[in-house]
């Protein structure tokens, strides 16, 4: 059993309630638009970090980081990237990876807003965390946990921080 912690769209400002929400994770996935490497190294040092580079990542995060990282978590098959849909069609670069190889999870930022759902066509979960960050049009600051157990995407909680 693994239990994962969701975040993206920091945007270089990592709340320290971040740390609260996800003591007890094994990893924490990032999906994106870090901002800065002093918050991928924050992270890095409290847990396991799997992390990919978003729109507004650059200087070293775009020499450390990847667009897409493809990866089994227990018997799940996992896409983390940074921009998923695009006018609200499965981003071109998604959609080749899944013609050579399905996915369970796909998990994904950018927009800021928060989203769960079942993708029928791909048959698999869609998850994004909203944006953790304090940039950007949302007005709640959200991240996710859920746990992987073998097959198994269970326990999703959503986590929301209210603005101080």
């Amino acid at each position: 059993m693994t239990k994962i912690g969701l975040i993206s769209d920091t945007h270089g400002l990592l709340d320290e309630r971040v740390f609260e929400h996800f003591n007890d994770v094994d990893e924490i996935w990032h999906c994106g638009d870090i901002g800065s490497t002093e918050v991928l190294e924050m992270l890095r040092s409290f847990k396991p970090v799997r992390a990919v580079k978003g729109n507004i990542d650059s200087g070293d995060l775009v020499y450390m980081l990847r667009d897409v990282e493809r990866f089994r978590c227990e018997d799940v098959n996992v896409i983390l990237t940074h921009i998923g849909y695009t006018h609200g069609f499965l981003h071109p670069t998604i959609r080749t990876l899944l013609q050579h190889e399905p996915a369970t999870l796909f998990c994904y930022g950018h927009s800021h807003i928060l989203k769960v759902q079942y993708d029928r066509h791909n048959q698999m979960l869609c998850l994004n965390p909203g944006a953790a960050g304090k940039y950007g049009i949302q007005t709640v600051q959200t991240l996710m946990r859920f746990t992987i157990d073998g097959k198994q995407i269970k326990d999703l909680e959503i986590i929301e921080l209210q603005r101080k």
